[in-house]
């Protein structure tokens, strides 16, 4: 998968902005006004889930060994190239939810009327449209951020490289220091 959403999870306030935006982009009209009078009432892809004193915006995370593709019996759930989402085709889906049972996640849900599957597909039809996923647009503390996994990894190991250079300085930092002037680790 050549792109994804991370959480920035001490910036989400639990305000659901993303679950409106997500619902709206996936409506009919895509106009908010318009989307809550639709006879097939527009459903969200994202959830925000609060755990502990934390919130977390939880949708598909595009696995690149999708479990969900392997266990789709007529082939709904695909992915057209390595580097793009997981996408359902809702003419393919036939709502058996061996998708649901199978998503480590939990963010595979069933249509309102439960005939079919739906998840996040990064808002795929925005994307051709040089947009970005209405979840991340929507979010006003920016706790949502689309990302180049390569960019993710990179970042990642440039932080862990600071770590390992602070804890390697603060370890030289008491060999130096008085013994009355230790502190011991906590």
């Amino acid at each position: 998968m050549g792109k994804a959403i991370m959480v920035i999870v001490e910036k989400c306030l639990a305000c659901k902005s993303c679950e409106i935006a997500c619902a709206v982009a996936h409506s009919e009209s895509k106009v908010i006004e318009k989307a809550i009078t639709e006879a097939s009432k527009p459903r969200k892809r994202v959830t925000v889930e609060a755990v502990g004193e934390n919130s977390v915006p939880m949708q598909c995370r595009h696995c690149e060994d999708a479990p969900c593709i392997a266990v789709c019996p007529t082939a709904a759930i695909h992915r057209s190239h390595a580097d793009e989402p997981v996408l359902i085709d809702q003419e393919k889906c036939i709502g058996c939810k061996f998708c649901l049972m199978v998503c480590p996640f939990g963010v595979i849900y069933a249509s309102g009327d439960g005939k079919v599957m739906l998840k996040c597909d990064l808002c795929i039809e925005r994307a051709k449209m040089g947009e970005e996923p209405a979840c991340i647009e929507a979010c006003p503390t920016k706790a949502l951020v689309l990302v180049d996994e390569k960019d993710l990894a990179a970042d990642r190991r440039k932080r862990a490289a600071k770590e390992l250079v602070a804890s390697s300085e603060q370890a030289k930092k008491r060999k130096k220091a008085p013994p009355h002037q230790l502190k011991p680790n906590k």
